[in-house]
């Protein structure tokens, strides 16, 4: 496994003067893969790209680059690209010259300068556009252009810093899935850092969900989102409901005034445990036939399903989705399968977990 990793964080540390920014990361990154830092402002993602780039130096810990410490390394002899938010495209220059910029800081040849840049320009569905003026194109046009200069230069391992986070709605959706489709062309590494939870469960082959300054958990898209690790991830990954419980024994859990059957196997006998069930995951049948019953509060129209916000007898609100709409004011039975219970034991302090 180790000789598949390209990048290795160890213990990385950030203090700015008495904050700590990053609290010991230790963090592998596997070759060709599309990594993704997702988490709240502050949290330390933007930190630890930064110090993977070179433009930041950590307070202790190291950054190995195929078994090699870089810590100490400038960023321009680093195998590494970074594309930012802002895209700093150069406006005297048009879209081929911005593009070929780090290769004529290199002397490349003319030749295999026009052929890497129009290589580029094909790779980024900008064929033709070569001598267009970059204040001419659109935000997705000039975003993939940055990427495109950025990549000319064939790195190891391109960073990407909330690239699309200035672009609307429907641009972001399809630039997602553009620059998932470049990496796999390309074959590097993508270290893409987010808040944007659909923009990480889109295009990631791995989440690293961060908070505090440290990681809360690692795991595929599909294993942040149905097995979060603590409340935070689950919370922070789509929308939750999280309630206290007790576990009974293994596949028997108790929470909401009632005893449930889960799937949860070896977390122990009669202890505290947080509860998460998934709003899509909870079946609203009629008050007779629902393991909980309560009152519907709030419908909310989203498009493809109705959200409805449900009160039971024990205080608690349960946010639900369903296709057909229950009105406001009208009693609903709530039934919840053990596929659909999902069980974390409780921590006060879920900035250290992993």
């Amino acid at each position: 496994m180790q000789d598949q990793c390209i990048i290795n964080l160890v213990n990385l540390t950030k203090q700015f003067e008495d904050h700590t920014v990053l609290d010991k990361i230790n963090l592998s990154i596997r070759r060709n893969e599309f990594l993704t830092l997702l988490g709240p402002s502050g949290c330390g993602k933007t930190t630890t790209l930064r110090i993977i780039a070179g433009f930041e130096q950590a307070t202790s810990g190291q950054v190995l680059f195929d078994g090699e410490d870089i810590s100490k390394m400038p960023p321009y002899k680093r195998r590494v690209n970074t594309v930012f938010q802002k895209h700093a495209l150069f406006p005297h220059m048009n879209v081929f010259e911005n593009i070929a910029f780090g290769l004529t800081i290199k002397k490349t040849p003319k030749d295999e300068m026009r052929r890497r840049v129009e290589e580029m320009l094909k790779l980024v569905n900008l064929e033709g556009f070569g001598e267009r003026a970059v204040e001419s194109l659109s935000g997705g046009q000039q975003q993939r252009v940055a990427i495109a200069r950025a990549l000319v230069n064939e790195p190891e391992v391109l960073l990407l810093d909330e690239p699309l986070s200035a672009l609307d709605l429907k641009l972001r959706k399809g630039m997602q899935v553009e620059l998932k489709r470049i990496q796999q062309r390309v074959g590097s590494t993508f270290i893409y850092v987010t808040h944007d939870q659909e923009e990480a469960l889109t295009m990631s082959d791995t989440i690293v969900v961060m908070n505090g300054g440290r990681i809360q958990q690692i795991g595929r898209p599909e294993d942040i989102y149905n097995e979060p690790k603590n409340p935070f991830v689950a919370d922070f990954i789509g929308e939750s409901n999280i309630l206290p419980g007790r576990m009974v024994r293994d596949e028997l859990v108790e929470f909401a005034g009632r005893e449930f059957v889960c799937v949860d196997r070896g977390i122990g006998e009669d202890l505290p445990v947080d509860i998460v069930v998934r709003p899509e995951d909870i079946v609203l049948v009629s008050p007779e036939q629902g393991m909980l019953t309560g009152v519907v509060r709030e419908v909310t129209f989203k498009g493809v399903h109705y959200e409805m916000v449900i009160d039971t007898a024990d205080g608690f609100s349960w946010l639900a989705q369903s296709t057909a709409m229950t009105p406001a004011g009208q009693e609903v039975g709530i039934n919840i399968g053990p596929n659909e219970i999902h069980v974390m034991l409780r921590s006060d302090d879920v900035r250290g977990a992993v």
